[in-house]
């Protein structure tokens, strides 16, 4: 059973289904100045947000495979050493995303309406009705700058109030603008038509600070800022200085550049409505978080790609890819196996595959191509980068010429380069909806058809009679069995067999083979 470390406190639903198939121990305080040397002994690391996930962390899990993340955002993960190691990174992107929506609307509303200091007023037994005039949302003008999940729903529930919505996303598709009602703009139109500007960004060198002096000065006067996001993508200083000059009217704070903040000043201000990072701070929420958590890293570990990957060099296509991505690897593998030299280059030729699962298989031909001379260290996260440290060129060609294909279905080929060539073609077949039967169609040049499992056995021979005869006599005498056996001629050349072998019945298989 795989080994996993919870290193930051997860729901016990979470926790529980990760005991179904695991060994499971929970991180204690006084041993987290040790985790660079537990993380050895631990195939899966589960974090939140309290927890480092350093190059010096990751150089001390030899056997680590996976890191999950408990929530959305990973810049606690240091994915740069993470893809170098070949350590999946996965996070939980939509298991939080209605809770951070209605947080979104509460933090809008208390702002809007003064809530929290009218309730502070009433509690202190002052009757203060005047000092807190609030405004409407019906008329007003949102700008959403995010417009995943979060946003989306956040521009869903603005309609509900009759808002105005405008949305900027450098991949929003205008079908789902239209489809949401919204307006797609700018990011200086946003800012300057807005009333209420809503965060929803990750947090990257691109959007670090995006809310800065220069950008606030293009707001309307009086307007407000929400973020329940990231707290690094509003310049902290700024927002204060327009704070207390009175450019701005007022922000609702879910999220700080350091958090716990160091620095009160801006949680504080009584213009802000300010909360601990709570977003996510649902009982909903939470199982949802541990939940898709675990079975994400669990999946992980199994070898599967239909997770929430960070790191990978593809996006993931989930289950439905993942046949294409077995019959990549396993030709990858047959090619090196038969090349025998040393590998330069990996052409992959596509027919017929959807163009979202095109990268991926091309990187599946590459890890299986690398392994019989670099081991099983070598995957998806690490293949490309291990192949450049080699000196590997990876080419990928698209073909639309539908007479190639082998027996209507979606076959991949690829040819792999050294000194000489080696080759392997084949494809999927369907059960229905599904593509789950791998078939090689084609090998070193013959054209024969079998399915790339368990112990086979290559032989190429000069086409005479009597080879199989003799050739089945011989492995008789050994005691293994022939399970299925593929032949394919050159007439008056060679000859190739693919056979499946098993041992005879009761007897293990012979030491030496």
């Amino acid at each position: 059973m795989p080994r996993i470390l919870i290193a930051d406190s997860l729901a016990p639903a979470g926790v529980e289904l990760l005991r179904e198939s695991a060994e499971v121990d929970q991180l204690r305080d006084k041993d987290r100045p040790r985790l660079p040397e537990l993380i050895a002994d631990y195939d899966a690391v589960i974090v939140r947000s309290g927890t480092e996930i350093t190059r010096e962390v990751l150089e001390g899990g030899d056997r680590l495979k996976v890191v999950g993340r408990a929530g959305v955002g990973v810049d606690n993960i240091d994915l740069a050493a993470a893809t170098q190691r070949g350590v999946l990174v996965i996070n939980a992107p939509t298991a939080n995303s209605l809770s951070a929506t209605e947080h979104t609307f509460a933090l809008l509303l208390a702002l809007a309406r003064r809530i929290p200091s009218a309730d502070a007023s009433l509690k202190a037994e002052r009757w203060e009705r005047k000092n807190h005039v609030g405004s409407e949302l019906q008329g007003k003008t949102l700008g959403v700058i995010g417009f995943g999940q979060i946003g989306q729903r956040v521009a869903t529930r603005a309609r509900a109030f009759e808002m105005e919505t405008l949305a900027f996303d450098p991949f929003l598709q205008e079908e789902v603008a239209r489809r949401l009602d919204v307006e797609p703009v700018a990011l200086e139109d946003l800012l300057a038509r807005s009333d209420f500007i809503t965060f929803h960004t990750p947090l990257t060198d691109q959007t670090r600070n995006m809310l800065d002096e220069s950008r606030i000065a293009l707001m309307k006067d009086g307007a407000a800022v929400i973020n329940v996001g990231r707290g690094g993508v509003v310049d902290a200083e700024a927002l204060l200085a327009a704070l207390e000059s009175g450019k701005l009217a007022g922000a609702g704070l879910d999220v700080f550049p350091v958090e716990p903040p160091t620095d009160f000043r801006l949680a504080a201000h009584p213009k802000v409505v300010a909360t601990p990072h709570i977003g996510a701070q649902t009982t909903e929420a939470q199982d949802r978080i541990a939940t898709e958590t675990a079975r994400m890293v669990l999946a992980a570990l199994r070898g599967s790609l239909a997770v929430s990957a960070v790191n990978l060099p593809f996006r993931s296509s989930g289950s439905r890819g993942e046949p294409f991505l077995r019959l990549g690897e396993q030709l990858g593998r047959l090619a090196a196996v038969a090349l025998g030299g040393s590998l330069r280059r990996v052409q992959v030729d596509l027919w017929g595959i959807d163009e979202e699962l095109q990268r991926s298989v091309a990187v599946a031909a590459l890890k299986g191509a690398l392994i019989p001379s670099c081991g099983e260290g070598v995957n998806y996260v690490n293949a490309e980068r291990t192949a450049a440290d080699r000196r590997v060129e990876l080419v990928q060609a698209t073909h639309s010429d539908q007479a190639s294909y082998a027996h209507g279905a979606e076959p991949a080929a690829g040819a792999w380069v050294a000194d000489g060539v080696a080759e392997a073609s084949g494809t999927t077949y369907r059960h229905g909806e599904i593509h789950g039967d791998l078939r090689v169609v084609s090998f070193a040049g013959f054209q024969l058809e079998f399915q790339p499992r368990g112990r086979l056995l290559f032989l190429r021979n000069r086409d005479v009679p009597g080879f199989v005869g003799r050739l089945g006599t011989l492995l008789g005498d050994a005691g293994i069995n022939i399970a299925d056996i593929h032949l394919s001629r050159e007439p008056g050349g060679d000859a190739l067999a693919v056979l499946r072998t098993t041992p005879a019945c009761g007897r293990c298989w012979p030491s030496t083979r």
